[in-house]
């Protein structure tokens, strides 16, 4: 890992209203990793995407990107800044082409090139993207819409990469895919931040994890840690703890 995290998070806090959605959290990611988010519905893994990329204000904490405060920034300038927000639900434009959506990841203004390369490499990761260039994204099985929606994300062409819930009403056979996918983008370069309601596929690709539970971190270390560890096993991988 890096010196320099590329997200480095302290003592967040937020709230809706009087609710307080996180107490209080810490966490970084180091370049190249994969570092996920697990916990309850409710926990505030979302809650930590959405303050990551602006689109909520904490009530207290830092949030620094490659050391760079990012706190009170909208989200398009953090957005230009090289973190790409993929939401839970997708969020793709129904009415527009698959690639009209993906040209919409590249808003921030790279130059011409660069797009066309990057197109090309989601493409290529993507296949039925490609195959499916000109049709309607809500024509779409869900499936290719989560994977365009990632393909979007990565238009930006991100050095870091939030992605919330991407397996969420996908069958088996396609949460497998776009995990293996996922790691595939990793290796290529692209540093993610994941936050996942199938604790099992989560740990199978990161290198490291964070338990969250209403609010709080209650347990971090290596991904191959929290897979043995009896209380995590127990809560959220369907495993008595013996």
């Amino acid at each position: 890992m890096d010196d320099v995290a590329i997200l480095n998070i302290d003592k967040l806090s937020v709230y809706y209203g009087a609710v307080q959605a996180l107490r209080g959290i810490s966490l970084t990611v180091g370049k190249g990793e994969i570092v996920s988010l697990i916990g309850a519905n409710g926990a505030g893994k979302s809650t930590t995407l959405r303050a990551v990329s602006g689109i909520v204000r904490p009530a207290s904490g830092s949030i620094l990107h490659g050391g760079k405060s990012i706190v009170g920034l909208p989200p398009h300038r953090i957005a230009r800044m090289g973190l790409a927000h993929v939401p839970e639900g997708r969020g793709v434009f129904a009415n527009m082409s698959v690639l009209e959506n993906l040209e919409m990841g590249a808003y921030a203004g790279t130059h011409r090139r660069e797009t066309e390369e990057t197109l090309d490499r989601v493409f290529t990761l993507f296949p039925r993207l490609a195959e499916r260039s000109g049709q309607a994204a809500g024509t779409l099985s869900g499936g290719e819409q989560q994977m365009l929606a990632i393909g979007r994300g990565l238009m930006q062409r991100p050095d870091l990469l939030l992605l919330d819930e991407p397996s969420m009403g996908l069958s088996p056979l396609l949460v497998r895919e776009i995990f293996l996918l996922l790691a595939e983008i990793n290796r290529s370069g692209t540093t993610i931040l994941l936050v996942e309601q199938n604790p099992c596929m989560a740990l199978s690709i990161a290198h490291r994890a964070y338990v969250l539970e209403t609010g709080e971190i209650t347990l971090e270390g290596s991904a191959a840690d929290l897979r043995e560890n009896p209380a995590v096993r127990a809560a959220y991988l369907g495993e008595s703890a013996g």
